[in-house]
């Protein structure tokens, strides 16, 4: 970086930033784990502040619902990879930093590998298998973790695997310890979200990242900020710490590798076949199966197949009885399905062939590109 560049003239005449804050912005290394709605305004911030080098790990496509909030993207870019759109977009914000897209979804795998060659790590996620791993993978590495959430009109902040002003570590298992059964949690498909929100909590995880790197102010570290912009109140809390949490992690990079977090977070069910595309495609017209859509029925894409809608709003209060033999749901990415198979599989237990679509309707429009 030069001693002097235009593009950071605010920073260098800013008191206690400067030249020094610039540089060490430069040199820094920073993954964001999600090019969603809170992944845009961190990497847009993180961009446009110049972060030396920044990765984008996000295995999605652009859909339209995606845009009413994630401001990085555009119509056209409707059915491309976010990882790839975003890389383009952030280098004609700065084309004098280095961004590197990671088009694949972060896994036992490749995780800890992946999370090394960074000095920092940015939560921009939106399920609890991810956020999981993640965490696991940022204690092993002993690497700070900035976190982010959001659910309709309220988010939270956190910074974690940093020292609190006693001398101390939380991670996010201090917060969590263990997951929610995923029958309680609902996502955003479900629920909804205001758009601004994930704007308003992934500029505050873009903040907590430039206040890490540079060394300016008070970073939150064990912290948990929240934000409910319905009535403009928010709350900091001290996150405690107990020791028995740490036993939850894997002991070794081994042991993480072979944790199966789907498993642990409730995302994988027993008796439950997940086809692929292609294999939902070729059981649509069998005989004696039903095909369900568990979607709300506002949501679109049209499935333009042979199905029954019944909405998992409506299954989780009372679930119906169904005739058919063979029971195939599906969803907008596999989340909901997948809690409906359960709920099926409790019912009728090996009566029936239960099965959902991995990857939901998205995958279905992946596969017809």
């Amino acid at each position: 970086m030069e001693q002097q560049n235009e593009r950071y003239a605010r920073h260098y005449s800013l008191k206690g930033f400067g030249i020094p804050g610039q540089q060490k912005l430069a040199a820094a290394r920073v993954l964001v784990v999600g090019a969603g709605g809170l992944g845009c305004p961190v990497l847009q911030y993180l961009a446009a502040a110049g972060v030396g080098t920044i990765g984008i790990a996000d295995p999605d496509m652009v859909s339209l619902s995606n845009l009413q909030r994630q401001v990085l993207y555009t119509t056209d870019d409707v059915g491309k990879r976010k990882a790839e759109v975003a890389v383009a977009r952030l280098k004609a914000i700065n084309p004098e930093i280095i961004i590197t897209a990671i088009p694949e979804a972060i896994s036992t795998p490749n995780a800890l590998e992946l999370i090394a060659q960074y000095d920092i790590v940015s939560d921009c996620t939106d399920n609890f298998t991810s956020r999981y791993l993640i965490n696991d993978a940022c204690v092993l590495l002993c690497k700070p973790l900035v976190f982010g959430a959001i659910f309709q009109y309220e988010g939270q902040v956190a910074v974690f695997n940093v020292k609190k002003d006693n001398g101390t570590t939380v991670n996010y298992r201090h917060l969590f310890p263990t997951p929610p059964s995923p029958l309680k949690v609902q996502d955003c498909n479900e629920a909804g979200v205001l758009g601004v929100l994930p704007g308003i909590i992934g500029t505050l995880q873009a903040t907590e990242i430039i206040k890490y790197i540079t060394g300016i102010g008070q970073v939150m570290a064990g912290r948990l900020y929240t934000y409910n912009l319905l009535t403009a109140k928010s709350f900091c809390f001290q996150i405690s710490e107990n020791a028995d949490v740490n036993s939850l992690i894997p002991v070794s990079k081994a042991a993480f590798k072979a944790t199966d977090y789907d498993w642990v977070c409730g995302t994988k069910v027993d008796n439950v076949e997940e086809l692929t595309a292609n294999e939902f495609i070729s059981v649509i017209d069998d005989a004696d199966t039903i095909i369900i859509d568990v979607r709300e029925r506002h949501e679109l894409p049209e499935p333009g197949f042979r199905c029954v809608s019944m909405p998992m709003s409506g299954i989780v209060t009372a679930l119906p009885d169904i005739r058919e033999k063979k029971i195939v749901l599906f969803c907008q990415s596999g989340k909901r399905s997948l809690k409906a198979a359960q709920l099926f599989i409790d019912k009728y237990k090996s009566l029936k062939n239960i099965s959902h679509l991995r990857g939901g309707i998205l995958a279905l429009e992946k596969q017809n590109e």
